[in-house]
């Protein structure tokens, strides 16, 4: 049995993680006005920013094709794989897992594990690279699709937004009406909650957003004190600040794994740009 490992751009996998844990990377489409690029691949995040600052057409996006999948999957099928884990983007951000479910019911020249990552980024990313390290190993993909629902289980995601406009436009955010996000220096402080966007408070500046999340990541080592942490900070085009929370929570978690990512189009379409984010699971890549 060989099992390959598909995902898409959402989970903003580095060349060499590509390259590391063997993973097939399928592009999320960007809408630029009537242009449309393929996330990654011909859209930078220097000319999205500067679209989303300077036009008045706001950006949206357009999922993973079925036909992309299907090309995807008979191209791994002749490169010998029998068995596919297909990592996704959040069934509460888009329909793509629904429209996959249904299509892997048809497809059936390989054995196709359909996973909703209920996250996006980082979090998306810590599963995908967990998974294509488990394949490369020759474990049971049975075996890779539960420990995955572990460390799906063990993730926290918070974020903060400069605002909400882009949320409420994209329909992203599920309680809306539950805070106020346009308030003059206001940052809303969101999480996943099932898969879904929700509001949870707001906070005057990044400097007290980082301090309410420090605070939550605190309280889930106290309640895991066996487990190995892996906190990763995530950004959307705030590089100056990605470098100062990752020194910081280094400092604050001298014994946690501390890694960064960052937002790209597809995302920063819904959150907006200056998003600071982190997310924190077991670190099960990493343990023996």
């Amino acid at each position: 049995m060989k099992t390959a490992v598909v995902t898409d751009t959402a989970s903003y996998l580095t060349p060499e993680q590509i390259k590391q844990y063997n993973i097939t990377v399928l592009p999320i489409t960007v809408i630029l006005g009537d242009k449309q690029y393929k996330e990654t691949e011909e859209l930078t995040d220097q000319k999205f920013y500067d679209y989303l600052r300077n036009e008045p057409e706001l950006p949206t996006t357009a999922q993973v094709s079925m036909g992309q999948i299907q090309e995807a999957y008979d191209r791994l099928v002749a490169e010998g794989y029998d068995t596919i884990i297909s990592i996704h983007l959040s069934l509460g951000i888009t329909s793509f897992m629904d429209n996959l479910r249904m299509f892997v019911k048809d497809y059936d020249k390989a054995k196709v594990y359909p996973f909703d990552s209920m996250a996006a980024s980082a979090a998306e990313a810590d599963l995908v690279m967990l998974a294509g390290s488990m394949a490369q190993k020759g474990e049971d993909p049975e075996k890779i699709v539960v420990k995955m629902e572990e460390l799906r289980d063990s993730t926290d995601i918070y974020f903060a937004v400069n605002d909400l406009k882009h949320l409420s436009r994209t329909g992203r955010l599920s309680n809306h009406s539950a805070i106020i996000g346009s308030l003059l220096d206001v940052k809303p402080l969101l999480t996943f909650k099932d898969g879904k966007i929700f509001a949870i408070g707001k906070e005057r500046t990044m400097h007290r957003a980082f301090r309410v999340i420090a605070l939550e990541i605190q309280k889930y080592a106290d309640a895991h004190p066996d487990w190995k942490l892996h906190i990763t900070i995530v950004d959307s085009n705030n590089r100056e600040m990605l470098e100062k929370w990752s020194n910081d929570f280094q400092t604050n978690f001298p014994n946690a794994r501390i890694s960064t990512s960052h937002l790209g189009p597809a995302i920063s379409v819904h959150t907006g740009e200056k998003t600071m984010g982190v997310v924190w699971d077991r670190d099960l890549l990493n343990e023996d």
